[in-house]
């Protein structure tokens, strides 16, 4: 149920406990004092202004809102009775289906706990994730806070380029292809001037295990990748990299990304740069697993790469590598990819961690730290509940009970 009100005056929130993500403690019975969309006081035993209004949550326990830190809203599984595959969706679908499409994918997201996401890039649909973003900012539309790339930008003939076409046939990529720094310049430019909140690079393109071994294909030299960073930061923001290993995980740390999506493959010397220079690794397990499941057109059975991947997750771990949460989720069904959480503690991450990789990193990695990502007075009251312990079971975080974003209750 959307309820999708905002509150007059303050509201308390009342459930059985309210869990510090900076820590792993929690508060018994647990109040959140909630004024003008923000938090105002949390307590075991609070009184509350004159006036205020009360919502019994009974035996929820309450956290910060999830963050996926790598979404596609305008990817989707087929739809029934059809037959659409990733990269097939730029040319079946049109810009605006694929909109109407993303705005559901958005409140599927938010109903599901996440009241923040960062958008990996269209997919061939341009800067319509602009309109999506302002859709929810205006409160027109229902879904998370959105941090938005436009179109993603690659090399001629590189990763979600247009493959396997009659060549006499127009057909569009997937993201925008350029050729050296100056051209990289002028699309971050452009895409910045048409919504773009960061920067969506492909650094690597295809990657397959051969004889044992992984190999993966770098796309972008260090210096245009120095070159990128240089210029998003001039417009006061950052680069994400989709990079799947090396050498182009490592010219990424040295560029300074602010993330290594994917991070299959990770040398210790970019483990040490990422480590020294905080830039986070988005492992993106459930893609990787539904790739390789049946329903995702895999074996179902084990898989090289995702035996691989699991190794090399767990020697980031060891090197202490910061994570945030990323699903992306769009090849399979919005709504669903708080599974995420679940893989990474399988992997390896203690339970706390993998929330705090969804939360307070994620918040990080966004450069939003101060509004969102944990319950603390001051902070957005972006809050959801679970039925029961997640520390104990992670997979609560599958069965979100209660979202609130912003103060106001979208789902009860």
């Amino acid at each position: 149920m959307w309820v999708g009100a905002a509150a007059q005056g303050p509201l308390l929130l009342r459930a059985a406990a309210v869990l510090n993500v900076h820590t792993g403690a929690y508060t018994r019975p647990g109040m959140v004092l909630v004024e003008n969309g923000r938090i105002a006081a949390i307590g075991a035993h609070l009184t509350a202004p004159v006036g205020t209004r009360t919502l019994d949550l009974g035996q929820l326990t309450l956290l910060p809102g999830l963050i996926d830190d790598h979404v596609h809203l305008f990817l989707h599984a087929a739809l029934p009775g059809q037959r659409v595959d990733e990269g097939g969706q730029t040319v079946h679908e049109s810009v605006p289906e694929r909109t109407i499409l993303a705005t559901l994918a958005a409140k599927a997201d938010l109903m599901a706990g996440f009241t923040a996401e960062r958008d990996m890039g269209t997919e061939g649909a341009g800067s319509a994730d602009t309109a999506v973003r302002q859709a929810i900012n205006r409160g027109e539309i229902p879904g998370p806070r959105l941090w938005i790339s436009g179109n993603a930008i690659s090399i001629i003939g590189g990763h979600e380029s247009a493959r396997g076409y009659n060549p006499a046939i127009p057909i569009p990529d997937n993201a925008t292809m350029v050729t050296g720094t100056r051209e990289i310049v002028a699309t971050i430019r452009q895409q910045i001037k048409e919504g773009a909140t960061f920067i969506k690079m492909y650094e690597t393109g295809s990657e397959r295990m051969v004889n044992g071994q992984f190999q993966v294909q770098y796309q972008f030299t260090e210096p245009e990748l120095a070159a990128a960073v240089a210029e998003a930061a001039r417009e006061g923001t950052f680069v994400g990299v989709h990079d799947n290993g090396e050498p182009g995980a490592l010219y990424a740390a040295q560029a300074g990304v602010e993330s290594i999506d994917h991070a299959t493959q990770l040398s210790p010397e970019t483990m040490r740069l990422m480590v020294q220079k905080h830039i986070f690794a988005v492992p993106t397990f459930t893609i990787f697993e539904y790739f390789a499941s049946k329903a995702g057109g895999g074996s179902g059975g084990p898989n090289p790469t995702n035996e691989y991947k699991a190794a090399q997750f767990r020697k980031q771990i060891a090197a202490g590598v910061p994570f945030a949460m990323g699903s992306d989720v769009g090849p399979f069904p919005h709504g669903t990819q708080a599974k995420e959480f679940y893989w990474m503690v399988h992997y390896g991450l203690s339970p706390l961690a993998a929330i705090q990789a969804g939360t307070i990193n994620g918040a990080t990695l966004l450069r939003d730290q101060q509004n969102i990502g944990s319950l603390d007075v001051g902070k957005f009251a972006d809050i959801v509940g679970v039925a029961g312990d997640p520390l104990r079971d992670i997979t609560l975080l599958q069965q979100v009970r209660f979202v609130m974003k912003g103060g106001v209750v979208f789902k009860k």
